[in-house]
């Protein structure tokens, strides 16, 4: 079953005492079976993350956490936000990696895909799980990429084979290539899974490998050699190409009566808020207002709009991008 939010806000659990790990541990696994929402991971720290899809979600499966699969008592940290790293333009130079064995050699370069592609790539319209003639039609058509390029120069997708990044082969004549294609895979999933900004998922973003030198003997350009040179050109390409980071946005669908608009305004101004809509609801006293929020500014938004508002408006967050 697809879903349209994202997890992205998260907190990190740990036991209060240390004899119930292993019962928190067993809990987390129950609580992502329960919840198909729900991301539980081990950061490389030891630290247990939860990721939800708001803060709302977030504390009902704290709750549920403790109440029902792990039975125990834990602390919380505060919430955090994932963001996405993406470049803004085409990288202002060819990026070469070396192997550690000097032996090989990767040009690369970084570009940022089309916002559309992007979304059919999240929705599935084009990537791995597409039918491969359908998905290169549309990138002909659609977007105007090369015929040749659509159908067999796209290696893969990332991050987990099937994020919104690829790697597209733009060599000409170059040798050995079939033999450094998985170790290249390899590690693009693991360069666009952290990147180099803040070490948080990439996005949008197209790495051209341009030229390849690779030693004739086989022993000499393994996995070992091409994977972690591949992924330093990775980040230096996306360094190269004006980096920045995108944050998500929930759209607010908020209710409420003609006179308390002004703490509606003020509330979401405090919150780097912007109202796009506002709709009168015919036969009521009610307007109904839309508006963008990124999801940092949103934890305690729904007091802060009550208070504001003397309780006469009904907010309602959804992931929106």
């Amino acid at each position: 079953m697809k879903y349209s939010v994202s997890p992205v806000v998260k907190v990190a659990v740990k036991p209060k005492d240390g004899k119930d790990l292993p019962k928190l541990v067993e809990g987390l696994k129950r609580l992502s079976k329960s919840d198909q929402l729900v991301v539980c991971s081990t950061e490389e720290s030891g630290e247990h993350v939860i990721a939800g899809c708001g803060e709302l979600h977030v504390e009902i499966c704290l709750k549920d956490l403790r109440e029902e699969f792990a039975q125990c008592d834990f602390t919380v940290s505060d919430p955090v936000v994932s963001y996405r790293e993406t470049v803004t333009e085409e990288s202002n130079q060819t990026c070469l990696a070396k192997s550690a064995n000097k032996h090989n050699r990767l040009y690369l370069k970084a570009e940022p895909l089309d916002a559309e592609l992007v979304q059919a790539i999240e929705d599935g319209h084009v990537g791995p799980k597409a039918d491969c003639k359908e998905a290169a039609k549309l990138l002909t058509s659609k977007f105007g990429w090369d015929k040749q390029v659509a159908q067999s120069k796209i290696w893969c997708f990332g991050p987990e084979c099937d994020g919104a990044n690829m790697v597209v082969d733009s060599t000409i004549g170059a040798q050995y290539l079939a033999d450094i294609k998985d170790s290249v895979s390899s590690a693009f999933q693991w360069a666009t899974k952290e990147g180099p900004l803040c070490e948080e998922n990439m996005r949008g973003i197209c790495f051209n490998l341009t030229e390849v030198m690779l030693h004739p003997d086989k022993v000499h350009r393994g996995g070992g050699q091409i994977m972690p040179a591949t992924r330093r050109g990775c980040f230096a390409a996306e360094l190269t190409a004006r980096p920045t980071l995108q944050e998500p946005v929930f759209l607010v669908e908020i209710s409420c009566p003609k006179d308390s608009l002004s703490g509606i305004y003020n509330c979401l101004n405090l919150r780097r808020g912007c109202v796009f809509e506002e709709n009168q609801r015919e036969g009521t006293p009610l307007v109904q207002v839309k508006a963008h929020l990124p999801v940092s500014e949103s934890f305690g938004f729904v007091g802060a709009l009550r208070q504001a508002t003397s309780g006469q408006a009904f907010p309602q967050c959804v992931f929106d991008h």
